[in-house]
């Protein structure tokens, strides 16, 4: 699908931020880049589009050089998702959805169906949001609309470079679920770009870990996990994911019989759904056997976080 050979960048025409890359990525695979900052993961994704002009080597999609490709021809075939959202304040949901279908001169109707299956893909009411203002979004609402955009003229490709990284811990999570929920559905080849361990080995299908414009190693979150191919891979990954997030370690006990329709959670309810509830809610009831047993506060999620952050941090 996406194939590097010997692939080298300079800006200067003098130091490689990216040295001799070779790697394939397959079609419908999550391919995720991971590195410190300069590493080079940003410009390798760049190269894909052209968007950063390579200096040596070839990039082909479906076996044709990507410099053989008229440009926007090359673009209409990759979806774009960026870290910041960009979308287009003056315009509807639906208007910023429209854009690259409009471009391609897609006839109304069959745009406005896509807008209304995207807003669906993406849990977001298309009656509700589809003539609402980005200012009118939350930023893990405005995130993903930049998600399903990129999916708009049903592209082959899409790339995303650190999609995440600019929202709060919770809305990140929600959407690192979101994404994979995504991609079972609907099977892109995804080239993603992240600097957190954490969210690579959750999301990638393969992990190219990147330091100085070298890959250290490329291999599934599991082999990397189980066999780091380098030092530096081994301090990289640290622990190589969070610990569990146990309700019961976390909640402030209580004893009482929950009023009706307040929000709760069940004491051995999953991660995505403790997720969606103190997305939406400061405080929930923790219920086992019909009686409530604690609460379990946004405030105590957000600490659970951050000494994981900590910890991981800590260990690069």
């Amino acid at each position: 699908m996406i194939q590097f050979k010997d692939v080298s960048k300079s800006y200067d025409g003098k130091t490689n931020v990216v040295e001799s890359v070779n790697f394939e990525i397959a079609e419908g695979e999550f391919f995720v880049l991971i590195g410190p900052s300069g590493c080079g993961k940003t410009t390798t994704l760049k190269m894909i589009n052209r968007l950063i002009p390579l200096s040596d080597g070839t990039i082909r999609i479906h076996d044709k050089k990507i410099s053989d490709y008229a440009i926007h021809e090359l673009r209409w075939q990759i979806g774009y998702v960026l870290q910041q959202i960009a979308l287009f304040p003056h315009m509807t949901i639906e208007e910023n959805i429209s854009i690259v279908p409009e471009l391609k001169q897609w006839k109304k109707d069959r745009i406005h169906k896509r807008v209304t299956e995207l807003l669906n893909m993406a849990g977001l009411d298309p009656d509700t949001y589809r003539g609402r203002k980005p200012s009118e979004l939350s930023g893990g609402q405005q995130q993903r609309i930049g998600v399903v955009r990129a999916l708009a003229a049903d592209p082959d490709i899409v790339l995303m470079d650190e999609p995440f990284s600019a929202l709060d811990p919770i809305s990140r999570l929600k959407l690192q679920e979101d994404l994979l929920h995504l991609q079972r559905t609907i099977r892109k080849t995804i080239v993603f770009v992240t600097h957190d361990i954490q969210e690579a080995m959750k999301l990638g299908d393969r992990i190219c870990i990147m330091k100085d414009g070298k890959i250290e190693q490329l291999g599934t979150p599991e082999e990397i996990t189980a066999a780091p191919a380098t030092p530096f891979v081994q301090q990289f990954i640290g622990s190589g994911g969070t610990q569990p997030f146990v309700i019961r370690d976390h909640m402030t006990p209580a004893s009482e019989i929950p009023a009706p329709g307040a929000p709760s959670l069940a004491i051995d309810a999953g991660w995505s759904t403790v997720l969606d509830t103190l997305l939406v809610t400061d405080v929930v009831a923790v219920v086992d056997n019909e009686f409530i047993v604690g609460t379990l506060s946004r405030e105590s999620l957000l600490a659970f976080l951050a000494a994981q952050e900590k910890e991981r941090t800590a260990t690069v």
